[in-house]
C-alpha cells in the first residue's frame, strides 16, 4: 500500500471498520494491513485508537460526500441513484463483506467522543444530501425528511445484504427509495 504512513493507517482503519466492526479493528490489525511501523501509531495518533477511528470515519465521510457531490446540479432522482450506486459498489466490490465504517462506530462505540464523531458525520451527510435533493427539485421539508430516510434505509439495506449474503435486500430498498423520490418530485408539479 503506497502513500504516507498516516494516510495508510487511516485507510486501513476505515476498511477494517467497514468489514470487521469497531471491536475487530485493533492497532495491530491496522498496522498489519497498512504496513506502517508500530512507532508511527502514537506519533500520528497521540490519542490512541479514538484518534485513529475518528480520522477513519472522517475520511469515509469525505469520500462518500465527494462521490455524491459529483451530482451537483442533478435532479433529486439522480442524486438518490448516485448515493445508492455508491453503496451498491461497496457491497459488490467487497463481495458483500463491507458495510459502513461510520455505522460500525455508531453502534459499537463506548467512548462518547467516537459516538459524537459518528453523529457529526451522519448530521453532515443529512445536511449535504438535503441540500442536494432540494437543489434537485424537492421541497425543503421533503428534502430534509427524504435525506434522513435515504441514509437510514441505505444503511439498513447494506446491513441486511451483508447478513444475507445477497444484494436482494439492498435492491428492493433501492427501488422503493427511487420510487419515493419520484413521488415527492411529482407532488411538486401543479
Amino acid at each position: 500500500m503506497a502513500g504516507d504512513p498516516k494516510r495508510r493507517m487511516i485507510e486501513s482503519a476505515m476498511y477494517l471498520l467497514a468489514t470487521r466492526g469497531l471491536q475487530g479493528t485493533s492497532f495491530s490489525e491496522v498496522l498489519d494491513h497498512s504496513g506502517a511501523s508500530r512507532g508511527s501509531v502514537y506519533h500520528h495518533f497521540p490519542g490512541g485508537k479514538t484518534d485513529l477511528v475518528a480520522a477513519a470515519i472522517d475520511h469515509a465521510s469525505e469520500r462518500a460526500l465527494a462521490f455524491v457531490e459529483r451530482t451537483g446540479g442533478a435532479g433529486a432522482h439522480e442524486v438518490t441513484a448516485t448515493f445508492l450506486q455508491m453503496w451498491r459498489g461497496i457491497l459488490s466490490r467487497s463481495n458483500l463483506e463491507a458495510g459502513c465504517s461510520v455505522l460500525a462506530v455508531a453502534i459499537a462505540a463506548d467512548v462518547p467522543e467516537l459516538r459524537e464523531s459518528a453523529a457529526r458525520v451522519f448530521r453532515t451527510w443529512r445536511t449535504r444530501m438535503a441540500a442536494l435533493l432540494q437543489k434537485g427539485g424537492l421541497r425543503r421539508n421533503d428534502a430534509k425528511g427524504f435525506a434522513a430516510t435515504l441514509i437510514a434505509a441505505s444503511e439498513g439495506a447494506v446491513a441486511l445484504s451483508r447478513a444475507e449474503k445477497s444484494l436482494e435486500p439492498f435492491e428492493l430498498t433501492a427501488a422503493m427509495l427511487l420510487e419515493q423520490v419520484d413521488t415527492l418530485l411529482l407532488e411538486r408539479i401543479p
